[in-house]
């Protein structure tokens, strides 16, 4: 299960080490470490980040498809997680540790920055080959964070990107090594440490604001 880890001014936030899907219990145990971050009384930035083979795959299907009456319900609660992640009022950044999968990869775009593994892993959106489209939530949030052919060429092929062609593509900022993974997302953003958090929430409430509301199904 995921657990939250101090390192002076950086949260790190390790999602898990096994595929890491966002079951029920799993998001509530996010949203509590995030309640932690948010409200520490110190100045803080966020590293979110797995170990092993995954950084996330996303939606648990085994879970919805043994609770197709809750389905519903379930995605609204993945789509808080994204608005939340999207508008979270410290700095944020994605340490691609492994394979980043459909919604795993989403929740890396919530983020402010993103840097994935050179070596090993997958950012993929295979939505279109296992015929589940994308919510509106999720695509305006994808499309947030893309250049319109970055969104075409990720959405409507399935295709798996390995870290230098997300980077090129820019889906993910920069590479590391593995060993260096979590220091240099570190770096994106430690420096970035102490801004007024009703501020910097506001300002990314703003930026983000149509992708928000469609998450949140309050588009008009």
């Amino acid at each position: 299960m995921p657990a939250l880890q101090h390192h002076d001014s950086v949260s790190v936030l390790d999602l898990g080490a096994d595929e890491n899907r966002f079951s029920p219990e799993w998001l509530k145990t996010v949203h509590s470490l995030l309640d932690t971050v948010e409200d520490a009384p110190n100045p803080s930035v966020l590293v979110t980040t797995g170990h092993g083979k995954f950084f996330s795959n996303g939606l648990d299907l085994e879970w919805l498809m043994a609770h197709g009456d809750q389905a519903e319900q379930y995605i609204a609660e993945v789509h808080e997680l994204f608005a939340r992640v999207l508008t979270f009022p410290v700095p944020t950044a994605a340490a691609l540790n492994g394979h980043a999968f459909g919604a795993g990869a989403m929740l890396a775009m919530a983020h402010d920055f993103r840097v994935m593994r050179a070596d090993r892993g997958y950012f993929c959106f295979p939505e279109v080959d296992i015929n589940i489209p994308f919510t509106q939530g999720m695509a305006a949030l994808i499309q947030s964070k893309t250049t319109p052919a970055a969104a075409v060429a990720s959405m409507t092929t399935g295709r798996r990107f390995g870290g230098g062609e997300a980077r090129d593509l820019g889906l993910v900022d920069d590479i590391a090594d593995e060993s260096e993974l979590v220091d240099r997302a570190g770096d994106r953003v430690r420096g970035l440490a102490g801004k007024d958090k009703g501020t910097l929430e506001a300002i990314k409430s703003t930026m983000f604001a149509s992708a928000v509301a469609a998450l949140r199904g309050t588009a008009g």
